[in-house]
């Protein structure tokens, strides 16, 4: 016989119920479908109930639980974003090595360089230092750089080339 799951605290059902669709279309929003915004939600909820005692307590509990959501949501996006890289071919294997990289590294490099968020913000997004963001850009791009170096060999070849005909 299976046991019934333990009952959610009634706070925190009232408030699943009453933020659960606006925090589904920013998921949607972001991750661009149900399935994944659905999955992102609940990652979301199952980590506000986590905190809900420590969430209840602060002044602002809005703008914590927030927080929570969008990490969530920015997170799986970043997943799946790295995924999509790492399938990509450009010729020259940069896209496969982004996509190889440490996630934290893969994650700095796209909310310094495509999302043009300074260090501080990143951190926020991340829950870590600026110091950190700026370690883990800088062993990224030391990753990167011997395929760099090769795309821009090439393009410059390319270049003489096309200029030489």
């Amino acid at each position: 016989m299976t046991e019934a799951p333990l009952p959610l605290p009634l706070d925190f059902e009232a408030y699943y119920i009453t933020h659960q669709e606006a925090f589904h279309e920013f998921a949607l929003a972001v991750l661009g479908t149900n399935d994944a915004a659905e999955e992102a939600v609940h990652r979301a909820f199952l980590e506000i109930l986590r905190h809900w005692p420590t969430l209840l307590a602060e002044s602002d509990l809005e703008q914590q639980v927030w927080m929570i959501v969008r990490r969530t949501v920015i997170a799986q996006a970043l997943v799946g974003l790295r995924e999509q890289m790492a399938a990509m071919d450009d010729g020259l294997g940069l896209y496969q090595a982004l996509g190889r990289l440490a996630p934290r590294q893969f994650d700095v490099l796209v909310l310094r360089y495509i999302g043009n968020y300074d260090a501080q913000r990143i951190g926020w997004y991340l829950g870590v230092t600026a110091s950190t963001v700026d370690y883990h850009c800088r062993r990224a791009r030391e990753r990167l750089e011997p395929r760099l170096r090769r795309a821009m060999l090439l393009r410059k070849a390319k270049k003489e080339k096309g200029t030489d005909q």
